[in-house]
């Protein structure tokens, strides 16, 4: 039987909670007031893994062991992704190297230095992949930067439902040969980083993440996450068929990235919903949902013993929902009163 577990995440601005859910999905479901009939429906061929066996669990599993729903005799604390750019030693490594953020995630060794800066200077019961959630818009051909003082952008968002068709590759290009071809540079990391960890003694799991579809999506479309904030409804609301199109290929090139993190060497797996709060309750449930249910469901397929965690920022009211689909840790924002999130 699975046992509900509260896990105190450490931030650097705010601090999140999550739990383990112990309910499951089933075939037929209706949560709350709004009904999931109304839902888009995916068409994805994802395709048949070989079996895979996880490696040995790191000596401090505790975090994998609280996402899973099993005894712990304290709280797992972790820092949240890129939070170690808080650091002078990012700083000065910064310098030294002479490139910007961005520039650094296409390099291997600067992103396993990044990832282990953290563990080295805190006692922290993970490490975390230093990289950013738009990298899956890179691998699509899409343009990011970020100037400095206003977050990260994309120039030359897609300006209309005809350039989903234009400009994005297929759904069924979404292979894990595309995504070691245009990602492979993250992979590479996560095997460095391991390395680097086996090296320095640092045996606590290594978390993996994903942006989730919609939140790629909105950037794609609007390009900044603080101008063209309702882009992101008005293509969902105005151009259904051509979202739903980009949310699948989306949503395929995320679990095969994923699955790559995996099988280099990621214990764990992080989904981040990070524009949940750009997006109405109707809309998440019938475009957010069926996106990370189909992800969910190939993930554990694949992986059923690899925790799984989602965290839908800003979209409190879906927690109980996401409870459903099967993922093992759901993370709550500071929004959410901790003495009721079970």
């Amino acid at each position: 039987m699975s046992i509900s577990i509260l896990l105190l995440l450490a931030l650097t601005t705010t601090q999140v909670l999550a739990f383990t859910p112990c309910t499951h999905p089933s075939n037929q479901r209706k949560i709350g007031q709004h009904s999931l009939s109304a839902a888009i429906t995916l068409d994805i061929d994802f395709e048949r893994k070989e079996s895979y066996s996880s490696p040995e669990r790191p000596e401090n599993d505790l975090m994998i062991r609280a996402a899973l729903g099993e005894d712990t005799e304290k709280t797992p604390v972790w820092l949240f992704r890129q939070a170690g750019r808080h650091l002078p030693e990012y700083k000065a490594y910064k310098d030294e190297v002479g490139r910007g953020f961005l520039e650094m995630l296409s390099y291997p060794e600067d992103v396993a230095e990044c990832t282990m800066q953290p563990i080295r200077r805190y006692e922290l019961d993970a490490a975390i992949l230093f990289s950013d959630i738009l990298v899956i818009a890179q691998a699509l051909s899409i343009k990011v930067i970020m100037p400095g003082g206003v977050g990260i952008q994309v120039p030359e968002p897609l300006l209309d439902p005809t350039e989903v068709e234009q400009r994005i590759p297929k759904t069924s290009e979404m292979t894990p040969e595309y995504v070691q071809t245009h990602l492979g540079h993250v992979i590479q990391s996560v095997t460095l980083i391991r390395e680097r960890m086996a090296k320095e003694g640092k045996s606590i799991p290594l978390i993996g993440f994903s942006a989730a579809p919609y939140t790629l999506l909105y950037y794609m479309v609007g390009g900044s996450s603080k101008k063209n904030t309702d882009f992101g409804m008005k293509w969902l609301k105005e151009h259904p068929v051509e979202s739903t199109r980009l949310l699948e290929t989306l949503t395929k090139i995320i679990v095969e990235y994923m699955s790559a993190q995996v099988e280099a060497g990621a214990h764990m797996i992080q989904v981040f919903e990070a524009m949940g709060m750009m997006i109405e309750e109707p809309e998440f449930d019938d475009f957010c949902m069926p996106c990370l249910s189909a992800i969910a469901k190939e993930m554990k397929h694949r992986y059923p013993d690899v925790p799984l965690m989602v965290f839908a920022r800003g979209a409190s009211f879906a927690n109980e929902k996401l409870s459903t689909l099967g993922y093992d840790v759901i993370t709550i924002d500071g929004s959410v009163d901790r003495s009721t999130a079970r």
